[in-house]
This record gives structure tokens, sequence and C-alpha cells, in this order.
């Protein structure tokens, strides 16, 4: 290897780690209260309803910020946008630790959704998949996804470790919030000098004439928008998401069927949320690529084996097998939904996609494949308040199995798609 592709190399892994870096840190303060939710009250004086508030419209101005993203992402730099992303959560953070009135609390959650969703993360995607070639797409989203849960735990961690230093007092709470915001903002930093400008390619419309950037984005957002394949991953992201939403209720199901003691409950969520994430996207990963040389066709294998546990944890005699019986099956479920999680974008290459509207296809899958987080917890909620007991948590492992299935049945007709192609191909 020459001195100017091991260069090429290492500047790669440096990027890809500095974004990986971001991706851990972007949704901390925006997520506050995963850790802090006690200490928001207290110090801050919000209550549980002004704190729910916040989050639902952070998440109404996600979703329109990814539609926003289709347009903006192919548009403007990655040198610009993701730097900008990364130093505006910055400055939204040091407006946080003032402590402000709710209405600017609002307006600070509004501007975390935009930077976050709008700005870095169809960026982030984009970038990742034009880092690598078209044998390293499962294994770059997989590490970035356990890297992103790892970083996410030590700097989580961090911020906890600096409030418990500082006496847990409110003087803590904004030292952690301090904290939260300075990291994005010196990965920022460092990504604006390390990342390369987007190369402009030009565009000759039909009349023989080059394209302005405005047009150019335009066209390539409406180009994603026609592509059927980009629709197909868009839903498959969305059935993945889908069966992963439904894992959150594993611990309450566990709870109720067996009466989970409360250290237990607390050690199998560390291990559900952080343990897996990080063991599942490396693993989802090499399985893609180096097994199956395909993230499409592992997804079908994943949709299979979700589904067909899924329905034996659904339908099993819970007393007669008992409590690690159920904590061995659930976990089973949760790392491979993980895993698939962790790949789910990774066949844009596959299908073809073409690598100049990667952006505007990144940012409709995010918008199609993680709709579900906006209504599909409501959906799950409302069964298990309407049907009491165990009951309700077989009809959500149901409802669970059947986006398992119709994932299964999704993955297979792209496979075939991309077969098909390939054959004309030659």
């Amino acid at each position: 290897m020459s001195a100017q592709n091991h260069s090429g190399l290492d500047k790669k892994w440096i990027s890809f780690g500095i974004l990986m870096l971001g991706a851990g840190t972007i949704y901390k303060l925006g997520f506050l209260k995963d850790a802090f939710y006690v200490p928001m009250q207290e110090f801050m004086g919000l209550s549980h309803t002004q704190i729910g508030t916040a989050m639902s419209i952070a998440g109404l101005i996600s979703t329109f910020g990814f539609l926003a993203s289709i347009y903006l992402t192919d548009r403007i730099s990655k040198k610009i946008m993701i730097p900008l992303a990364l130093i505006g959560i910055c400055l939204c953070g040091l407006w946080l630790s003032t402590f402000p009135s709710y209405p600017i609390f609002l307006l600070i959650y509004c501007l975390l959704a935009v930077c976050a969703d709008m700005l870095y993360w169809p960026t982030m995607l984009k970038t990742v998949r034009l880092l690598g070639n078209k044998e390293e797409q499962g294994r770059m989203f997989g590490i970035m996804e356990a890297g992103r849960g790892l970083v996410d735990t030590i700097i989580a961690s961090c911020a906890l470790g600096i409030f418990s230093a500082l006496g847990s007092t409110a003087f803590g709470l904004r030292a952690a919030i301090l904290f939260y915001a300075i990291v994005p903002g010196v990965i920022g930093i460092i990504m604006y000098f390390l990342l390369e400008p987007d190369e402009a390619q030009p565009v000759i419309n039909a009349h023989g004439e080059e394209l302005s950037a405005n047009q150019k984005a335009w066209q390539g957002a409406m180009q994603a928008i026609k592509n059927k394949n980009i629709w197909l991953v868009s839903f498959n992201v969305f059935f993945v998401y889908s069966v992963y939403c439904g894992i959150t209720y594993f611990i309450p199901f566990l709870k109720e069927a067996y009466a989970l003691p409360a250290a237990l409950i607390g050690v199998y969520g560390i291990i559900n949320q952080y343990g897996l994430k990080m063991i599942g996207g490396p693993v989802g990963g090499l399985l893609s690529d180096k097994l199956f040389h395909s993230p499409t066709k592992y997804l079908r294998i994943g949709y299979l084996i979700t589904a067909v546990v899924l329905i034996a944890f659904t339908w099993m005699p819970y007393q007669t097998f008992g409590i690690w019986a159920g904590i061995i099956v659930s976990l089973a479920i949760s790392a491979c939904v993980y895993s698939m999680r962790a790949v789910f974008f990774a066949p844009m290459d596959e299908v073809d996609v073409p690598r100049e509207i990667t952006g505007s296809a990144m940012s409709m899958a995010s918008f199609i494949g993680y709709l579900p987080g906006a209504f599909m917890y409501a959906v799950y909620g409302s069964i298990l308040d309407s049907h009491q007991g165990i009951t309700g948590y077989q009809i959500v492992f149901t409802v669970m199995t059947v986006f398992a299935i119709l994932g299964v049945l999704l993955s297979t007709y792209i496979t075939h798609r991309i077969k098909y192609a390939h054959t004309l191909a030659k």
C-alpha cells in the first residue's frame, strides 16, 4: 500500500471515529431526562407535563426536520452541516445551562431537534455511506451503532459523575449540562478541519444548461422521492423500528409474569439498553458483509428469527419455564433486533441508490423509518391499558411478530429485485 493510500485510509477511519463521537453525544441534551429527570424537576422547576410536552414538540420538529433534510442534505456540504449541527447543540446547551423560563426551554428543545435530526443525523448517515465501499456498508453502520452506544454510555456516566461530585446540587446539574454542551462543540470544531467539502458534480438539463446548486438539490430530492428502491429500504427500516419500539415492554412484562426483583430489573435494563446495542452492532455488520454478503439477506434472516422466537415467547407457559427462560429469550429477541437496527440503512448501496443523492435518500429513509417512534409507543401503551395482565403483552408481542413477518416478505422482495437487476446487468 502506498503512503498516499495509507494516509487516505487513516483519514477515513479518523473521520469515522469523530463522526461516531458526534453521534454518541449530539442527543444527550435533547434527552437530558434520561439521566437527570428528577434534578430537572427539582432545580429547573419543571413538571412531568412540561417535560413531556417539550419532548413531544421536539419529536414533531424532528419529523418535519427529516422532511426538510431531503432537500438540505445534498444542498449543503457536510463540511458545513456537521460542524454547524454540533456547534449549534453546544450553543443550545450553554443557553439551557442558564435554567431559562419554560417558553425559552421549549424553544431550546426545538432548536436541539433541528440541529440533531435535520442537520446532523441524515448528513452523518450520508457521510458514513460515502466513506465505505459497497462491501463495507454493513460493517461501517454496525460499528457506528455500537460505538455510538459506547460513547453514549461513557458521556452519560461522566455527566452523572460530575453531578454527583458537585453534591447533586443545582450547580452540579448546570455543570453536567455544560459538559454535555462543550463536548459536541469541540467535536464540531475538529470536524470542520477534518472533513472534506462535498465534490460538486455538474448536472446538465435537457437544454444543455448546467443546473444551479438549488436546482441540483431539488432535482436530487425529487429523484429520491421517485426512486422505488429508496421507498422499499425506508419501509424495511420502518418494520425493524416498529419491532424495536416493542422491546421496551419486555421489562414490565417480566415484572408482571415473574415479579422480577428491582435489582434484576436494573441489571436487565443495562444489558438490554447498552450491552446488546454495543454487541449487536458489530455482529450484525460482520454477518451482513462476511457471511451473507448482503445486508438485505441478513435482515431477512433476522426478521425470520425474530418472528419465530417472538411466537414462542408469546405463547410459552411462563411459569413452567421459569424466570431465566423469560430473561434469556427476551434478550435473544433484543439482540437480534439491535443487530438489524445497526445495518438497516446499509442496503442503500445494494439497491444501487445513486451516490450523488445519498443525502436525500438517507433523509427520506430516516423520515419514514423512524416514524413508528411517533405513534407505536402510544399504540402499544393503549393495548396494555385496555387489556390487563399477560393478555395485553401477548397482543403487543403478536403485533411485533406481524411487523417481523412483513419484514421477511419485504426483504425477500428486495432481494429478488437486487438479483433481477444484477441478472439484467450481465
